[in-house]
């Protein structure tokens, strides 16, 4: 937590969270107050009738209308209270789900406020986002419940003060003495509470990510298949003993000093009750006094002590709160532009950019300098870690440049409208997500204007091959994608497409955006069959039409038609140029091509427009050029043959 002292940041998280509170609803919380208030002054007036109902008794005073209207008054007082609490007890739950959706409104807001992915690859801003999440269902509320607690003590202890001052006047001193400590303690045991959950996270984090994957639909099959829940398992179980064991001894503490704290009170309470009780035998107090003073001692003991446990509950929360604070207060990864960024219609370039994910790790750019022609196609080859994908994250924006800059016709992507850039991108990502909602929705999140135009989704589903698959599910477009949650009871629990399936839906999101200026498609028929991939991939170039495009694809084949191919290696441009040039050069992606065209030769099966030549040189030049990669890799093969 940032600041400058605990004490500060504890000041800094109670006031946050009032104000929290206030703004949540501030109606109810008038409301809980008011009926706080009058709850907390009956049980003195109450305490005051009793004495008066035993000092008649005690005197044998006749007057029966006084003694039952005292004894009624005390039945009374004691009913209306207990009405009020019930009251106020509504009153606070509805006030306190009121800041709980507030809270986490405002949470939720900030984290998906953050328009960069810097701030969730760090793994200490992901435990503090952890501990934000607890605190924000909690800790607002504790305050809550604290703040009605002191003004209930604070008006039980006023009111009961009176009393106490009447029967024995240095009775107050005793109370004080016996409550400031434990007060003082408590606040040392929130923090002590809260640095424990600190220390904890990360590990908690672990043992829930190790729960998580042994119910992962997605993980379960290797979790099966190679035996992983045993590793798991004890992953869990030595995560949940090391957490164990630093609560436990935190909580022996506590309940050694709470022990210590609540002797020494209960010794100040009993030598202050004996004066009385002696004061009451030399006749200079009457019974209805001890009464009133046992009742007074037990009402601010009360008061007193539910306050401290409190306090030490919401010490402690507003410990974790300044995580809620931190989060929510956290200035954006990437800073917005206030510029239009416009219709594409000379290009995007990249001057000399350097990027790395972090200052530990390796440069996954170096100094790359490109040219994106507004209107054709860009294709980016090269091997895993190349740098490819990491392209795609840098015009999408979702990083800033280290070094270097990158521009949208001649302007700086900083210094443009980030929602605005971003509404003029059709995107399909290598890493795509299907999401449990239902099919419909997984498409329409393409366009979320357009989410709920059933006709656009259909349109966007045909085109990437998606319609029928959609329309034979058990509800059509409405199936819930997803097996974790129901829509009519736990017999319809949805479904899960298949890996190609699944694609389809996503490489539909593109779909949605008809308009957009530049499309970025990151293997976006990786997990198609050959016959899929080409039908999609051919609705892909049809949609881009005469747009600009980055295409990434380890389906060399299906780059063959960018204007330009871009060939990285280690973070670097290693080649630009077309595939006919390119395969020319005979340089990296000349052997990545002929590698991979390499793969479709098959001497021993003959098949339409495969004519076999007996593995010759020319027979396989034959073949490959008959496959469609064309005379250049041909020449390829002849010359390393």
């Amino acid at each position: 937590m940032t600041g400058d002292g605990p004490r500060r940041r504890l000041g800094r998280s109670l006031l946050a969270a009032l104000r929290l509170g206030w703004r949540a609803s501030p109606g109810l919380l008038l409301l809980s107050a008011g009926l706080t208030v009058l709850a907390s002054a009956l049980p003195a007036a109450a305490a005051w009738a009793s004495k008066l109902l035993v000092d008649r008794l005690t005197r044998g005073e006749p007057d029966d209308g006084a003694l039952v209207l005292l004894m009624a008054a005390v039945i009374g007082l004691g009913g209306v209270a207990l009405l009020l609490g019930h009251l106020g007890a509504v009153a606070t739950a509805a006030q306190q789900r009121a800041i709980t959706i507030h809270a986490e409104g405002g949470l939720y807001a900030a984290i998906s406020g953050f328009p960069g992915l810097r701030y969730f690859e760090d793994p200490v801003f992901r435990d503090r986002i952890q501990l934000a999440e607890q605190s924000a269902q909690v800790a607002p509320r504790a305050v809550s419940d604290v703040a009605l607690s002191l003004v209930r003590t604070a008006v039980t202890i006023g009111s009961f003060l009176g009393v106490v001052i009447a029967v024995w006047w240095p009775m107050v001193f005793l109370l004080l003495a016996a409550a400031v400590p434990a007060i003082l303690m408590q606040s040392v045991l929130a923090r002590r509470k809260a640095r424990t959950s600190e220390a904890i996270m990360s590990q908690s984090r672990q043992r829930l990510q190790y729960q998580m994957l042994l119910t992962d639909l997605e993980a379960v099959k290797e979790i099966r298949l190679f035996g992983l829940g045993g590793l798991f398992q004890r992953r869990i179980a030595g995560h949940l003993a090391d957490t164990s064991r630093r609560e436990l001894r935190t909580e022996r503490g506590v309940a050694l000093t709470q022990a210590l704290l609540t002797l020494f009170s209960v010794v100040v309470t009993v030598g202050g009750a004996v004066v009385v009780v002696l004061q009451a035998a030399a006749g200079r107090l009457t019974a209805g006094d001890v009464l009133l003073f046992v009742a007074a001692v037990g009402g601010v003991q009360g008061a007193f002590g539910g306050s401290v446990v409190q306090l030490s509950s919401v010490g402690q929360a507003l410990y974790l709160f300044g995580h809620y604070l931190d989060v929510t207060g956290t200035p954006p990864d990437l800073v917005d532009g206030d510029r239009d960024p416009g219709r594409l219609r000379e290009g995007i370039e990249f001057h000399d950019v350097w990027f790395r994910y972090s200052e530990q790790a390796g440069w996954a750019l170096r100094g790359v300098s490109l040219r994106i022609p507004a209107g054709v196609a860009v294709g980016l080859a090269g091997a895993n870690g190349a740098g490819k994908s990491t392209i795609v994250k840098l015009l999408c924006r979702l990083y800033d440049p280290d070094r270097g800059r990158i521009t949208w016709d001649g302007v700086d992507l900083r210094d443009l409208r980030l929602a605005d850039l971003r509404r003029r991108m059709g995107v399909t990502f290598q890493d795509y997500v299907t999401y449990e909602l239902s099919a419909a929705e997984n498409i329409g999140v393409g366009a979320v204007a357009a989410i709920a135009d059933r006709d656009r989704i259909r349109q966007a589903a045909a085109r990437a091959g998606a319609d029928d698959v959609i329309e034979a599910l058990p509800h059509g477009y409405d199936t819930m994608l997803t097996r974790l949650f129901s829509m009519n009871g736990p017999q319809d629990s949805g479904v899960m497409l298949s890996g190609g399936q699944a694609q389809r839906v996503a490489v539909a999101r593109s779909f949605m955006r008809p308009d957009a200026d530049l499309f970025i498609h990151d293997e976006p028929t990786s997990a198609l069959d050959p016959l899929a991939a080409e039908q999609v991939g051919g609705q892909l170039e049809a949609l881009r039409g005469d747009r600009t495009a980055v295409v990434i694809s380890h389906r060399l084949a299906a780059l063959r038609s960018a204007a330009t191919i871009v060939v990285l290696d280690a973070g670097e441009v290693v080649e630009q140029g077309t595939h006919d040039g390119l395969m020319t050069a005979d340089g990296v992606y000349a052997r990545m091509f002929s590698a991979q065209a390499a793969g479709y030769q098959d001497d021993r099966v003959d098949g339409p427009g495969l004519a076999m030549h007996n593995g010759t040189q020319e027979g396989i030049a034959h073949e490959i050029g008959a496959m469609g990669f064309g005379p250049a890799v041909s020449g390829v093969v002849r010359r390393r043959m």
